[in-house]
Parts: structure tokens; sequence; C-alpha cells
């Protein structure tokens, strides 16, 4: 088993900055990706941003150029800083370590931090 536990969301204004970062402890072994998800209400968990174990790196059109996913693969810890925010990226953020082992592949999600971003 894989515990993520993730912290740094809050309220900030809009153009404001936030960094969240994710720490994954137990069963680490094999950690191919580690991401940020987020949802609102009443839609779908979207992909934010996620970085390779090799450091590749995929983000959302929507966060392109101001958000920034950086690994401490030593300390099994993502971060995700959040430069010039906007009311939309409101949302709960979630952090996600995907692992390939020998028995198979598993997604695992930490609790979720929320981000409120005011106008």
């Amino acid at each position: 088993q894989v515990q993520l536990v993730e912290s740094g969301g809050g309220l900030v204004q809009a153009g404001g900055s936030l960094r969240l970062s994710c720490a994954a402890s137990g069963s680490t072994f094999g950690i191919i990706t580690m991401g940020w998800y987020r949802q609102v209400s009443g839609k779908q968990r979207e992909l934010v941003a996620v970085i390779a174990s090799g450091g590749s790196t995929n983000y959302a059109d929507s966060v392109k150029g101001r958000f920034t996913i950086s690994r401490d693969n030593a300390k099994n810890t993502v971060y995700l800083q959040m430069n010039s925010l906007k009311p939309e990226d409101t949302a709960v953020y979630y952090c996600n370590a995907f692992i390939v082992r020998v028995s198979g592949s598993d997604d695992y999600w930490g609790q979720g931090t929320r981000v409120t971003v005011s106008s």
C-alpha cells in the first residue's frame, strides 16, 4: 500500500500563488508517475500536471505557463507551484501516484486539498 499526504491548499486572491506538496510513503518502489488532478463539485476529475520518474512532464493546456510540477525522487514527494492563479483554478486538488509492479499496476490517491481563488 501507498499513502499520499497532501498539503499547501488554501484561499488566495486571483493573481496569487500557492505551492502544493504531496509525500508518498509505504510501498513506494515502482512509482512511475506522480501528478496532480483537480475536481470541481459536479464535474469529472481532470489532469492538472504529471511528472515521470525520469523528469518528463505533461500539463493541462489551462495551466501551462502558470503551474510547474516538480519531484524529489529521494523523498518520494511531488510539488505543484501554482502562479497567476485564477478563480477557475478553484477546486479540490488530488495527488496521484501510478505504480507498476510485477503483480500489476495501481493508482493511488491522496485525500485532496482545497484551493480557493477569490476574484
